[in-house]
Order: structure tokens, then C-alpha cells, then sequence
């Protein structure tokens, strides 16, 4: 029932900061944990950062760990993802989904269109 939007994405160049939002309706959104993955030409989808529900356990993969930092307004009903210092590894369509609390790494929500995120060096 609940549904995930992501956007934000854009072309910046290396060093640079963007922002992205993944807004949710449908159900409350500080009932779940959410996650972002990133895929980018030629490479599986992978995790970058989750947040559970309460904001009480939070991930990094070590390639954004430093750089990335993941938070959620409950009352908006959206969860952000500021990337910092980026890099053209970073480059990727963006998505954002439901997971489950005892392993982020397994989402179980529907895929949405995903958000394109391009850095330039």
C-alpha cells in the first residue's frame, strides 16, 4: 500500500552536494524502514544508507560512509538523502524502498523510477 517517490536527482560536478527526497503516502512513514540503493550502468543494484522507523538504526556502505548522511521527517512523510563531497562513482539512478528492520539489505517494497544522479569530474 505504501508508496515511494524519489527525486532530487541531477547532473554536479565532482565535490559537489545535492540532495534527495523520497517522499511516501499511504501508510505512515515512520512505521517502516526505508532504504536507498543506487544502480548504476552495468552494476547490480546495491545499498548506500537505510534508516528504520524510530531513526534508531541507521547504515552506511563503506563507500559513502563520511560523505552521505540519511534522515527522515515523519511528519512530512519524507526521508533525504544529502550527498556530500561526490564523486563520478557516485554516478547512478537512485532509488529509495521499504526494508526490513533485522537486515536492510532485503527490500520488500515495489521499485519505483528511481531518481538519475550524474557527476561530472
Amino acid at each position: 500500500q505504501v508508496h515511494l517517490v524519489e527525486s532530487g536527482g541531477r547532473i554536479v560536478q565532482a565535490g559537489g552536494s545535492l540532495r534527495l527526497s523520497c517522499a511516501a503516502s499511504g501508510r505512515p512513514f515512520g512505521d517502516y524502514a526505508v532504504g536507498w540503493f543506487r544502480q548504476a550502468p552495468g552494476k547490480e543494484r546495491e545499498l548506500v544508507a537505510a534508516l528504520s522507523g524510530t531513526g534508531r538504526s541507521i547504515y552506511y556502505a563503506n563507500s559513502v560512509k563520511g560523505r552521505f548522511n540519511v534522515s527522515r521527517d515523519n511528519a512530512k512523510n519524507t526521508m533525504y538523502l544529502q550527498m556530500n563531497s561526490v564523486k563520478p562513482e557516485d554516478t547512478a539512478v537512485y532509488y529509495c524502498n521499504t526494508v526490513y528492520d533485522s537486515d536492510f539489505e532485503k527490500p520488500f517494497g515495489s521499485w519505483g523510477q528511481g531518481t538519475q544522479v550524474t557527476v561530472s569530474s
